[in-house]
This record gives structure tokens, sequence and C-alpha cells, in this order.
């Protein structure tokens, strides 16, 4: 199937996400991803990190705890923009990096960049706004495994790994929006309750409009990727051109 673009939808990469989809749905609740639900928390916390920069703040120290809850402690200049994007970062942080990790693996082909980023990413955060010894073993030790797999895993089993992370994300997002939706006592004690005090909007109003600003970012991501590039734009592979130099 062709788009006006040129673009051909890209039917293994479907079937991919769709299992990829499905193992993370189905095994939700195995102890197996619970590293993978502490590293989408620390995706969470890292958007309202780099929103509290982003305004001129500053960021003191952030937690992750082993019951996948996490809190980020910044520093914020005065004024009500301010906080709203603050408080509004942490909701898109793990909707924008599965929507990422998507566009990076698949419609640029920039695998062990991806995990190689990630694992920077994760150094940095711990190594600079760690808040305990658990946060930051945890950002330290994921990040090794992500560069060691970057280094030796072959290709496909990166483009597996990081579009399974990619869903795995997606996931997550999608159904933390729907706690925080659909759930009045989680609603209460999460950003929608912030950010209904601040403005005076109803919690579930925030929970709404960012469920569907998530899933709007994650459709058009998805459905980029899943296009596979006119041959004229392809981008060539790393290895492609270490052999021509």
């Amino acid at each position: 199937m062709r788009t006006a673009s040129g673009a051909q939808l890209d039917f293994g990469r479907l079937a991919l996400l769709a299992l990829m989809l499905g193992v993370g749905w189905y095994f939700w609740d195995s102890p197996a991803l619970w590293p993978m639900k502490v590293l989408v928390v620390m995706m969470h916390e890292s958007g309202h990190a780099l929103a509290t920069l982003l305004v001129g703040g500053s960021v003191d120290r952030i937690h992750l705890a082993a019951n996948e809850s996490g809190s980020c402690l910044s520093r914020l200049p005065p004024g009500l923009f301010a906080k709203v994007a603050v408080y509004s970062g942490g909701y898109l942080g793990s909707a924008v990096a599965g929507a990422g990790l998507m566009l990076a693996t698949f419609r640029f082909q920039l695998r062990r960049w991806v995990l190689g980023t990630a694992s920077v990413w994760l150094t940095v955060m711990g190594l600079v706004y760690a808040g305990d010894g658990f946060t930051l073993l945890f950002c330290l030790g994921t990040a090794v495994v992500l560069a060691l797999g970057a280094k030796f895993l072959p290709d496909g089993v990166v483009d597996a790994l990081n579009l399974f992370i990619a869903a795995f994300t997606a996931l997550y997002a999608l159904f933390d929006l729907r706690s925080d939706l659909w759930n009045s006592a989680v609603r209460s004690q999460s950003d929608a309750a912030l950010l209904a005090d601040l403005t005076y909007v109803p919690a579930v109003v925030w929970a709404a409009l960012w469920s569907l600003i998530a899933i709007g970012l994650l459709a058009v991501a998805a459905y980029t990727s899943l296009h596979a590039r006119p041959k004229g734009l392809q981008m060539p592979s790393i290895t492609a051109r270490a052999r021509r130099v």
C-alpha cells in the first residue's frame, strides 16, 4: 500500500509492532517487566526535569522507587505558564519517548544510536540528579545494559528491543493516563490534580487533554514508522558508511 508521498506500508513492521504490543499487554503484570516499568517512570520524571530546565528553573533531584513511583523535585520561576508546563511535562515525557523510539529505529534506522543515546541519558540523569541510592543504581545499571546491547547485539535483535521498549512505553503512557482519567483515587494524587489546583480546571479535563495529545503523538509516530522511506530517501546504515571510508 502506497501513500501520496510514495511511502509504502511495511507489513512486516506492522506485524512486529502488533506482536510487541501484545506481548507487553499480556505480560503486563509479570515481574520480568518490572525494570521496563521503572524505566518508563524515569522517562516521566525526565519529562518534568526537561520542562523545568526549558522554563528557566532548576532540578534538585529525582527519585525512583521499587514500587514504580517517582518524583522530580524542582525550583520553578514565578508564573502560571512555568508551572503548567512542568506539571504537564511528565504526562508527555513517556509518550514523546515512545514516539521518538519508533521513528529513530524504523524511519531513520538509528538502531544502535537509540540504545547508546538512552545509555548516555540514564548515566547523566543518574550522576547529576539521582536523589537516592536506588535511583543511582537503577540508572547506571540500566545504562550499562543498554550500552552493552548497542555494542554487541545483532541488528535484528537491536531493532526488536527498541521496538519493544517503544511499544511498552506507549502502553505505559496510555495506561497511566487511563488511570488518571477513570480512577478518581489515582487522579486525586496525580499531576492532573496539581494542575487542577493551579488552574481550577478539573483534573479529569487535564487527564483527557493529555490523553488525546499522547494518543495523537503515538499515532503519528506509528503511522510514519510503519511506512518505508522511498528508495531515493533511504539513509545508509552506520556499517555501510564505515565500509566506504
